[in-house]
């Protein structure tokens, strides 16, 4: 029998919890596989459960909520044999859409016992591993705010975007990809690996998660009041269409700027350093798909 182990945050919620360790009973083939679940008690803890379980020999590591999280979990199997399943339970669950996961927890579930995988490529910004997107601009400022909120959720989350589009000024930033050298006052600046932020704002459609490179978007300053058009672009899939958006691929990113110091990495803020080295990890996990 394969081992899975699912990785749960409690913060969810004790009724959430009971809720979702039934759906597991009820939806995991328990001829083929034997469930186990742990949960975390502070910030990290879900990197450090998943390390000891594949050296305890667990094949499969669920995560189970946001991008947050599956970041964690697979910094715990980076390099392994282990094989990664989703069980979306975050707010914009962006990696789960990039890769057509199921946002029903059923659903989600049943993947496992389907066992379907891909080797998907994984990024490194500074010391820190990633799988979606790594930005330093608005969206850097955005997860900040929205990491200390109280409240989750789409209506929330544009709440802040709304609150701080018209405060932030926009920064000329220094950029390298794969030697190239270029500068760009940026409102956002992302290194994509996947798709979107979440929401199914897709911050670089076009980008693929097995093509060894980055997407790397520029949205350029822009007048605020077409705001809510590039959103509707985004939305649509279609803002690498916007006349306001730099375009490029590569496998090496770096990105200067005097004053840098944090960025936003799979929708969680981290401190960074005013030399921000992107480098490409490809075919470095592997994930269980539809």
């Amino acid at each position: 029998m394969e081992k899975v182990l699912f990785i749960i945050n409690p913060k969810s919620g004790v009724d959430r919890v009971k809720a979702l360790a039934a759906v597991i009973d009820q939806q995991l083939d328990k001829r083929r596989f034997e469930s186990e679940i742990a949960y975390t008690q502070y910030a990290k803890h879900g990197t450090i459960l998943a390390r000891e379980a594949v050296a305890r020999g667990v094949q499969i590591i669920a995560a189970v909520g946001g991008d947050g999280s599956v970041n964690d979990v697979i910094a715990g199997i980076r390099g392994t044999e282990a094989t990664l399943a989703i069980i979306p339970k975050g707010s914009g669950n962006g990696l789960a859409r990039s890769l057509g996961i199921p946002l029903e927890a059923e659903k989600a579930i049943r993947l496992i016992n389907r066992g379907r995988k891909h080797s998907i490529d994984l990024g490194k910004a500074g010391e820190q591993l990633f799988v979606s997107n790594v930005g330093v601009g608005f969206d850097s400022l955005v997860a900040k705010k929205f990491a200390k909120s109280k409240r989750r959720g789409m209506m929330m989350y544009s709440w802040i975007v709304t609150k701080y589009l018209w405060k932030y000024k926009e920064w000329t930033w220094e950029i390298e990809v794969d030697g190239k050298k270029m500068k760009e006052r940026a409102f956002i600046l992302t290194v994509a690996n996947a798709q979107q932020f979440g929401y199914n704002f897709k911050i670089a459609p076009l980008a693929d998660l097995q093509d060894g490179l980055f997407d790397i978007v520029i949205l350029k300053k822009y007048p605020k009041v077409l705001g809510a058009l590039i959103a509707l672009r985004a939305f649509r899939g279609s803002l690498l269409k916007s006349r306001y958006v730099a375009y490029t691929r590569g496998r090496e990113v770096t990105i200067r700027h005097a004053h840098l110091n944090m960025m936003q990495v799979d929708g969680d803020v981290h401190p960074c350093s005013t030399e921000l080295k992107i480098t490409m990890l490809p075919a470095a996990l592997n994930v269980l798909v539809p």
